[in-house]
């Protein structure tokens, strides 16, 4: 086998090994070994974290990398350079050599998000990273990680490195004690990060860029990680130390408390990532995509949904429609994600696999080769059964009563004054994502202009009674979540820019 073949093929072998999972490193400029990098493993928010880490680095004048899994769109943006995709001429000539040393773009520090557990992912390569971090853990990839939080926080502690100081976010107590242990057993500094509340005291309250109340949590610890990055590289205005007495809190120290600086609350602020409790305004549709994909995330994304729309603005005159646009793929458990959703009360549940298009021509950043078109869409059904069952063992009844508010005193958004639909009326599966964003949208998406649809699109009864009344709404508000990828392929089509 040729070296050029060789190295192709390794390559390939990263980047789909490092799509499946998450976690954080900062690395420095000669080589891996010495890269100044932050690194995070996690099963949760590390990709948020991470991003909060490189926009507050950034906004300290540093010229940041950034390499983070899975991609929405395109392949590219696992590699990032001052917050940027790589240009396709780049990432065609230099793919290999960007992957293994960042420094031949000469940056100042490269921000690394673990693929997947962290004692195997290939990130590990980075031996000597300036600091690590783990934020919230969850149950995901269970086949390669284990089937509890202990087990898969032993996977996350590989990232651990002897003398190199980590960071982690308030645990449960059996995972905590874990990494605890790991850190103890390689001689790693690891440190238990104050709430948000504590850098924020004796300050005005810190704007953080990404929605939703878990970001907090991730917020919490990038300023720990870019803190620490600063002062071993012997930075200036690192943060001002308050005055507190260490403590101990499960028996691990508790990272600083400092003022968070001006350059901090500017990157917290300015922070954008794609895909995460992100909302996009179409004139009457609002779309909300968040990935989740395990019960605590999909739990986060839940709050932020039913907060956004208690503090939307209500429009006068039609009804309001919510839609669930949703996708489970891997060994994750479809059932109970759908479940936590339920309370979110949609009068529509929407079921397509991860696909733009049914033909792939176009599409090899987001092809699955590990599945047929035939299993993807068994697996939609599975779904949509699942739904179904769901909304019976709900189902009220005297179908006629009026639905109870939700927290807060807002109103229900179920139309009336037609009587609830049932799940069985009210949800649909299509062959892919373009199909159920035009029936979703009815043309009303002044960007989202498809040709006309294909025949047969409005030939199920539900479709076809469903285009109506999604025509003649004030309001469509949909949740899109699920599946990064499923999220990847509705960014694709909405926002068109993103494939340039």
């Amino acid at each position: 086998m040729s070296r050029a073949r060789s190295h192709l093929r390794a390559a390939l072998f990263l980047a789909a090994a490092s799509a499946r999972g998450i976690t954080t490193q900062v690395a420095a400029r000669r080589g891996l070994s010495a890269w100044p990098v932050p690194q995070e493993p996690s099963m949760e928010y590390q990709g948020s974290t991470c991003a909060f880490t490189e926009c507050i680095l950034r906004s300290y004048g540093l010229k940041t990398g950034f390499f983070s899994s899975p991609h929405l769109v395109q392949v590219r943006e696992r590699i990032r350079i001052n917050g940027q995709p790589i240009s396709p001429e780049l990432f065609t000539k230099y793919f290999w050599r960007l992957y293994h040393r960042l420094e031949e773009t000469k940056v100042d520090l490269a921000v690394v998000e673990v693929g997947i557990g962290g004692a195997y992912d290939c990130t590990n390569i980075i031996r000597k990273p300036v600091v690590c971090g783990v934020s919230s853990l969850g149950i995901d990839h269970t086949s390669l990680l284990g089937d509890t939080v202990e087990k898969i926080a032993w996977q996350k502690g590989g990232i651990f490195k002897q003398g190199v100081p980590a960071f982690t976010v308030l645990q449960p107590e059996g995972p905590l004690a874990v990494l605890r242990d790991r850190a103890q057993q390689i001689s790693c500094p690891l440190y238990l990060c104050p709430m948000l509340e504590a850098l924020e005291e004796g300050g005005p309250p810190l704007t953080l860029g990404l929605e939703g109340e878990h970001q907090r949590s991730n917020a919490a610890l990038a300023l720990q990680l870019a803190h620490c990055w600063l002062q071993r590289q012997d930075r200036h205005g690192a943060g001002e130390p308050k005055a507190s007495r260490p403590g101990l809190l499960w028996q691990l120290p508790l990272a600083p408390v400092f003022q968070p600086t001006s350059h901090m609350r500017l990157g917290l602020r300015n922070t954008e990532w794609p895909g995460r409790t992100q909302v996009l305004r179409r004139g009457p549709l609002t779309w909300y995509l968040d990935g989740a994909h395990t019960a605590s995330s999909a739990q986060a994304c839940v709050r932020w949904f039913r907060q956004a729309l208690q503090g939307r603005e209500r429009p006068s005159g039609g009804p309001e429609v919510r839609v669930l646009l949703f996708n489970a793929t891997g060994d994750r458990d479809p059932a109970a994600l759908l479940k936590l959703l339920q309370p979110c009360q949609f009068d529509y549940a929407v079921f397509c696999p991860n696909l733009t298009e049914v033909s792939s021509t176009g599409n090899a950043d987001q092809q699955n080769f590990t599945v047929t078109l035939d299993q993807v869409l068994l697996r939609c059904l599975e779904h949509q059964q699942h739904w179904n069952h769901l909304d019976e063992e709900q189902a009220s009844p005297d179908l006629w009563s009026a639905p109870s508010p939700e927290p807060g005193g807002s109103a229900s958004l179920l139309l009336a004054p037609h009587p609830p639909h049932t799940c069985s009326a009210s949800s649909l599966v299509f062959s892919c994502i373009s199909h159920a964003l035009q029936w979703i949208s009815q043309g009303r998406d002044p960007i989202f202009q498809p040709p006309s649809p294909p025949k047969g699109l409005l030939t199920h009864p539900v479709a076809h009674s469903g285009a109506s009344i999604l025509r003649e709404a004030a309001a469509i508000h949909v949740l899109v979540t699920g599946s990064l990828h499923l999220v990847g392929g509705v960014l694709k089509l909405l926002e068109p820019a993103l494939s340039q």
